[in-house]
């Protein structure tokens, strides 16, 4: 069964907005990098890099489910009424369960869309993500910020992936410490 992409770009832009196509967007691009001369299955990637976090959109988000769990569940109904081979729901839900840290025993795919997902967040978009959730919890955004980035860097799995991400983190390094600076320590 040939999935409809318009639809699922559709139905990702109508939950998530602009926010969530052009993040899904950028993940698309970083594994594009990271997966560089990898054979992979780019059907799995592409599906789930676009349900991946539905589950963390308003009309899928309950309270006290990690989204990723609730966006496994949300993609496996979705590709079931889709017409999809259960193998390949299933390599997209283990991708989409572990978008937030996979390791080196989980397919490649899961491997490039939670590296892409650790990259994406950081750097520049990451301190504009998280200054703009937390506009007047400035110390709040700035010692999450610091946080994800040990997260993120800890849950790299591909060497590609962890040469982007020191590169970005540099760069938002140079950025925290401008703020610092601008703050004067009162932020």
């Amino acid at each position: 069964m040939e999935l409809d992409r318009k639809k699922i770009e559709g139905l990702t832009g109508e939950y998530g907005g602009e926010y969530g196509l052009n993040h899904t967007r950028r993940l698309l691009h970083i594994i594009s990098w990271i997966g560089g001369g990898l054979e992979y299955d780019r059907d799995v990637l592409w599906t789930a890099a676009y349900l991946h976090d539905w589950g963390g959109y308003p009309r899928w988000i309950q309270s006290g489910t990690d989204h990723a769990v609730r966006s496994r569940g949300i993609a496996k109904e979705f590709l079931e009424n889709e017409g999809c081979e259960t193998n390949f729901i299933e390599h997209v839900c283990e991708c989409i369960e572990f978008h937030h840290g996979s390791s080196h025993s989980r397919s490649l795919e899961s491997q490039l869309l939670s590296d892409a997902d650790a990259i994406d967040f950081t750097g520049t978009i990451g301190v504009l993500r998280e200054f703009s959730t937390r506009p007047r919890e400035l110390r709040k955004a700035f010692e999450g910020i610091r946080s994800r980035v040990e997260k993120n860097r800890a849950i790299l799995c591909l060497d590609k992936s962890k040469e982007i991400f020191e590169s970005r983190s540099r760069r938002l390094q140079r950025v925290l410490a401008e703020f610092e600076e601008d703050a004067f320590g009162y932020y």
